[in-house]
């Protein structure tokens, strides 16, 4: 096992680094959004073309994510931190220089396998480079801020780029920021130990393709619907396989997803909660931007632009998070963080064809940004809560795999809500009433997301926090006595 993290030598630097990187994977992400429809028309791409853009990406990512997590276990989480970070800045250029559309579909899923390294092991680097306490409080705090503003910001920044510039240059402005993490992460991060051990091949394989699998099912559904042969198949292929992977778990003696993880209340509540919400929120930026182009008329700069008023808010509420969980349990302010979202949320989903940008979308939005700056720190923290220091790639892969099968299942099963609306009407309106279900559909996610985190994450916070002020109370009694 590793020792427990002391404190770094240059903490300013090595979070910058963690989250430079982190923010350009998530940046990516979503940036590709507000791009689609010049990308589509750049490279004549069909609609079933134009989903693979981001399916690919998706795919890879999800299936590949607990794999990168135990590699950096075992070869050294800053080495494989830089490796992810060459993959995906390689990728970038590539997809920017794509001349066709399957050139840039492959790009986006080589940036997958680069994003499903960089993602986990640079969220278990700072948990090695952080000791338990208001220090990583705060750097989960930012981390979790991260996560919250770079999908949002993606929008404007790739409406802005794509309006003023060209989609491609979206893809271009990673390779000198990677470049330039490239440079740095070497020099100011430590490297971590290596665990001891062998490969959990079958295990990796298992959640892999089980995983992989999966997500491919549930990304099918968009073009083929729930029944399709296809579909079926590949969920209960997925299904199987980790029901497989669980399995091999439970014998490995060095398994890749220690199952011991699952054992604390709070983190499972974490995983299902992380699950549930990021479910809700894909749905949210893919139909809202369709709202604001096909409905308001937008252009892709002012459909990015219309995102600035929840970005801003979730930054400035995000940063207070450090300050409230010193003062009450981290479960308040994640509760009241999903309630505010799924307020917005169902606000949201009233829109139609008549609404107002400021009352309609707008107001909703800063909602839903309050929200996200208050959930998305603790439910960050709670992932990686009491992990041993041996196990934190393990929770950090789990955090960001949760994470992003979230994001996949939500907006198949948003896309699938939304083709069940009957097409009369015009266009437009078809549209309108399409956003609508969809956005409904992530309130129900939301509702789940607040009834796992008042059923698991808020008791065994409570009582967690009672014991550990009754340990330092303990503590304490004796000197008060001497003092005496």
């Amino acid at each position: 096992m590793e020792p427990e993290p002391a404190t770094a030598p240059r903490p300013a630097v090595i979070l910058a680094i963690i989250l430079v990187s982190y923010f350009m994977i998530l940046l990516d992400n979503s940036v590709i959004f507000t791009a689609l429809p010049s990308l589509q028309e750049d490279l004549q791409l069909s609609t079933g073309q134009l989903s693979w853009v981001q399916d690919a990406y998706t795919l890879v990512f999800g299936g590949l994510l607990l794999l990168g997590a135990r590699a950096g276990d075992l070869l050294g989480r800053r080495r494989v931190f830089v490796f992810g970070l060459v993959v995906f800045s390689i990728a970038s250029l590539l997809i920017g220089l794509a001349p066709a559309g399957w050139w840039a579909i492959l790009g986006r899923a080589v940036q997958g396998i680069g994003a499903a390294i960089v993602a986990p092991t640079s969220l278990s680097l700072l948990t090695a480079s952080f000791p338990e306490g208001r220090e990583r409080t705060r750097a989960v705090a930012s981390y979790g801020a991260t996560a919250g503003i770079g999908a949002s910001l993606g929008l404007v920044i790739g409406g802005a780029l794509a309006h003023w510039i060209s989609w491609r240059a979206g893809f271009f402005v990673n390779v000198p920021i990677g470049a330039a993490m490239i440079a740095l992460a070497p020099r100011f991060i430590p490297e971590t130990g290596r665990a001891r051990g062998r490969f959990d091949v079958f295990g990796a394989l298992s959640a892999t393709l089980g995983v992989g699998a999966l997500v491919f099912g549930i990304i099918n559904t968009v073009d083929a619907g729930w029944t399709s042969p296809v579909t079926v198949t590949a969920v209960s292929a997925g299904v199987a396989l980790l029901i497989v992977f669980v399995l091999i778990e439970r014998s490995a003696a060095q398994p890749i997803m220690p199952l011991r993880l699952f054992a604390s209340r709070r983190r499972t509540g974490a995983y299902l909660a992380r699950f549930l919400y990021l479910g809700a929120m894909i749905g949210f930026f893919f139909f809202t931007t369709q709202f604001l182009q096909e409905v308001l008329g937008f252009d892709p700069l002012q459909a990015g632009i219309g995102f600035l008023p929840m970005t801003a808010v979730n930054f400035a509420v995000a940063m207070s998070i450090p300050r409230l969980v010193r003062r009450m349990p981290g479960s308040i302010p994640l509760g009241a963080g999903v309630l505010v979202t799924l307020a917005g949320m169902f606000w949201l989903s009233r829109v139609g064809i008549d609404s107002a940008y400021l009352t309609g979308v707008a107001l909703p939005m800063i909602l839903i940004g309050a929200g996200q700056g208050l959930a998305f720190a603790p439910l960050t923290s709670f992932g990686i809560i009491g992990a041993p220091a041996a196990d934190a790639g393990a929770a950090s892969g789990l955090v960001n795999t949760f994470h992003q099968v979230g994001t996949c299942l939500g907006l198949g099963i948003a896309v699938a809500a939304a083709a069940t609306v009957p097409a009369t009407g015009s266009a437009v309106a078809h549209l309108a009433s399409q956003v609508s279900v969809a956005l409904t559909t992530g309130s129900v996610f939301l509702v789940l997301a607040l009834a796992v985190t008042v059923a698991l994450i808020l008791p065994a916070d409570v009582a967690g926090r009672r014991a550990r002020t009754a340990q330092s109370e303990s503590a304490a009694a004796p000197q008060l006595q001497q003092v005496r």
